[in-house]
């Protein structure tokens, strides 16, 4: 069950990361979206969530793709990510041989807020937010714990996410962007297949 701040615990998260390695060896085997049924009536509530693949034991990142806002039940949006995820076009896709070398991540997200750039140093904490940033028809994403990963200042966090989105470092300055904050509840194997544990306790 979730608690009455909408966390999960890492007993769903279990039911989610199975959920991702599911769909990614179904997708591997038929280039079909997997579908079961939805054993928890909160797994349908309409979340963000991004799917992170590394190699293990070196960490190297192998995929990264989410659905960024809460436009499909939790349950659909983690099948969409996964499957997302190991057809990152940045990197070769992920073979279901090489998932079983692979740890599975899976950042749960709460609803982007635009941010008061006016008060832009009290708005966005490192550690805690995750940043998108849109201008125009370019849009870029970088989740909460991308600056800490990389001991990032919150200037540096702003450049990142607009190279990111395709623009230039200093583009989140400009009147027409617009910054959105958000938190995530993060949860990640220890090995590949083994034990669940939670990253990162969501900070409301």
């Amino acid at each position: 069950m979730k608690s009455e701040k909408g966390l999960f615990k890492v007993s769903d998260a279990k039911h989610f990361i199975r959920l991702a390695r599911k769909a990614i060896e179904y997708f591997n085997l038929t280039g079909m979206p997997y579908s079961e049924k939805v054993p928890k009536e909160e797994y349908m509530e309409k979340r963000g969530v991004f799917v992170t693949l590394h190699s293990f034991p070196n960490e190297e990142l192998r995929g990264c793709i989410g659905v960024p806002y809460p436009i499909m039940p939790l349950w659909k949006a983690i099948i969409e990510a996964a499957m997302g995820a190991c057809r990152d076009p940045r990197f070769k896709a992920v073979s279901n041989e090489e998932m079983e070398n692979i740890i599975v991540e899976i950042s749960i997200m709460t609803r982007p807020e635009k941010v008061d750039k006016d008060n832009i140093e009290k708005e966005i904490e490192i550690g805690k937010h995750g940043l998108i940033i849109k201008k125009g028809s370019n849009s870029g994403l970088l989740l909460p714990q991308v600056p800490v990963e990389y001991n990032w200042s919150l200037e540096t966090f702003l450049e990142q996410t607009c190279l990111k989105a395709g623009l230039f470092p200093k583009a989140w300055k400009a009147g027409e962007t617009e910054i959105y904050k958000f938190s995530a509840q993060i949860f990640k194997e220890e090995k590949p297949n083994g034990k669940v544990i939670e990253v990162r306790l969501l900070k409301c």
